[in-house]
């Protein structure tokens, strides 16, 4: 199996729904889908992140329709369910089908990349990252110029990797979640290089960055990876 994955940027007042996200830097999601003809596509979307910022996510991905990367929107249609809903987090169900006119990521893919492929997004900010995943690669080419062509005003594509497909499995099926506040320190901290050797940060510049006191920073990323090591112990011992 082969892994095609590459992101799209979103400049604000282009879509709704990554607007939410960009105005929520704390919030996040991942989703899974399938089209199943280029006309039939599903989708299960888990997004974690403060309430408020979940409130009006949701809201927009409840009415989001087929997300069309192009000026043309979807027709058909469209059938969203909210799955579930908690302190931090909310899972969105999507079915669409009949769809025509538009052009979505997981439509052109089906057009140019046969056998069925499965998707995997994730947003945040102002990014969207896909990775998918296929037989074979033959057509990857065709999807990309198409991809690039389709795209309207306001969006960039920026390319990832092409390369044999992993990790999907563990990704799939991992049970941990880490809250929304301990996620934001762990990703800074490993985005700052803090986990470098040499380290390449110190926990005060995190928690500057992140403009918290230095005791709070230490006290969310400490939870972060205790969290990691018990699910890490759990699954391998």
């Amino acid at each position: 199996m082969r892994e095609f994955a590459f992101s799209l940027h979103f400049e604000p007042g282009v879509d709704r729904v990554m607007d939410a996200f960009m105005q929520a830097p704390g919030a996040r999601s991942e989703a899974f889908l399938c089209s199943l003809d280029g006309e039939q596509s599903w989708r299960l979307e888990r997004v974690v992140g403060p309430s408020a910022a979940l409130d009006r996510i949701e809201d927009r991905l409840l009415a989001a329709g087929g997300e069309s990367i192009s000026g043309r929107p979807c027709d058909g249609e469209h059938y969203v369910d909210l799955l579930d809903a908690g302190p931090g987090h909310r899972v969105v169900y999507t079915y669409l089908s009949d769809i025509t006119r538009c052009e979505t990521v997981p439509r052109l893919a089906t057009r140019y990349l046969p056998g069925g492929v499965l998707f995997r997004l994730a947003r945040q900010g102002s990014e969207q990252r896909w990775q998918l995943l296929m037989r074979d690669d033959e057509k990857v080419g065709l999807l990309y110029d198409a991809l690039s062509a389709a795209l309207r005003d306001g969006l960039t594509f920026e390319f990832g990797h092409l390369d044999a497909a992993s990790g999907w499995a563990a990704d799939m099926f991992t049970s941990l979640t880490i809250p929304p506040d301990q996620h934001e320190v762990l990703a800074t901290a490993a985005e700052m290089g803090y986990y470098e050797t040499p380290s390449e940060t110190t926990l005060d510049a995190v928690a500057d960055r992140l403009d918290l006191p230095r005791s709070t920073a230490s006290y969310r990323l400490r939870r972060a990876e205790a969290q990691l090591v018990e699910y890490y112990l759990s699954e391998t011992l």
